[in-house]
């Protein structure tokens, strides 16, 4: 019987010293394929610029913005890279003055947070205020997150003693700043760099988010008014603080002999925080303390602020003993600290 004609035959293997002609068409069809392709894969990596991701990143660069720049300005930029995730920014503004000497008291501030308590993470989230060049390129070179606060026909540059106009003038620009914060919905802790910070102040400060404005006392006396000190604050960005703070701004030309913490003072006594549904609180010294009072138990200080105290030099030094007093303490045992007492402010 015949074989079926669907049977296909397979040509015999060609001699080892010959070479089909089909076959070198082949290679040469596939030789211009490979050329085709690397000449293309070429043409991509030479053509776009590699991605940003994939460069490495320089050694001690600065912090790299979450925001795209061509939508935002210089301050959205610095608030989104010193930010934690829940939008809280921790705020200090410095001039010339607090920037200069061998132990300068910006110097002094930043030491508090490598002493403190569970603080040394913060200075991430801290925005350093400049309102001079020399305080703004201090705070560059320190790599620190940093802000020039442009003022016109102020000079900025020196300490401003309490009472001096220059100084209500600066405590009212920042009142301005602040507000301008709030309204880019960013929650902040003001403090002043004449604070040191022994303690995170997080599990503190209202974790439930049920103040929207919580201010430090020079004496804290219990749910009476105390006297309210501007100098350490924390606000949450809403349609009340944002309220408040233009409010406040505005009052700032009512009565030159007024301060911005005379003013907010009133607020709270003729019931303009309860017209706004504002809920504030008072921080208690025993957490929260100062020269004017300090707190009764180491063992819950968070910050102490140099108030009640004049000039740099003098904040200077008793703060220093403040460190010294913290070092002391973190030795102690449970029994002693009970009985610890803080050192007299003596410059």
């Amino acid at each position: 019987m015949k074989r079926s004609s669907s049977i296909v035959e397979f040509p015999p293997c060609p001699q080892s010293n010959q070479t089909p002609t089909h076959t070198l068409r082949n290679r040469a069809f596939d030789f211009a394929i490979l050329s085709l392709l690397f000449l293309g894969f070429l043409f991509i990596f030479v053509a776009t610029p590699p991605s940003s991701s994939t460069l490495l990143t320089p050694l001690l660069s600065s912090p790299s913005s979450q925001c795209n720049s061509s939508t935002m300005d210089e301050l959205d930029e610095v608030l989104a890279e010193t930010s934690t995730e829940n939008k809280t920014v921790i705020i200090a503004v410095v001039n010339k003055a607090y920037v200069e000497g061998d132990k300068s008291m910006l110097d002094l501030f930043l030491d508090g947070f490598w002493h403190g308590d569970g603080t040394q993470g913060l200075v991430n989230h801290i925005l350093i205020v400049a309102t001079d060049p020399v305080s703004y390129n201090r705070c560059k070179f320190l790599r620190l997150h940093c802000y020039k606060l442009e003022v016109e026909g102020i000079n900025f540059v020196e300490e401003k003693f309490y009472g001096n106009e220059d100084y209500y003038k600066m405590m009212w620009r920042r009142t301005q700043f602040l507000g301008d914060v709030l309204k880019r919905g960013y929650n902040f802790i003001f403090t002043d760099t004449d604070i040191l910070w022994l303690r995170n102040p997080f599990s503190i400060l209202s974790p439930n988010e049920t103040f929207d404005f919580q201010i430090a006392c020079d004496g804290y006396q219990g749910n009476e008014l105390c006297y309210v000190n501007n100098g350490f604050t924390i606000v949450r960005s809403n349609s009340k603080t944002i309220t408040l703070y233009d409010t406040w701004y505005a009052k700032r030309n009512d009565d030159v002999r007024q301060t911005e913490q005379d003013v907010v003072r009133l607020f709270i006594e003729n019931g303009f925080f309860k017209d706004l549904g504002l809920n504030y609180r008072l921080l208690d010294t025993l957490y929260f303390s100062g020269f004017c009072e300090n707190s009764r138990d180491i063992g819950f200080v968070v910050t102490v602020h140099a108030n009640c105290c004049l000039g740099i030099s003098a904040k200077l030094a008793d703060l220093t003993t403040v460190i010294h007093d913290w070092e002391r303490a973190k030795k102690l045992s449970a029994n002693e600290t009970s009985r610890f007492k803080w050192s007299e402010h003596k410059a």
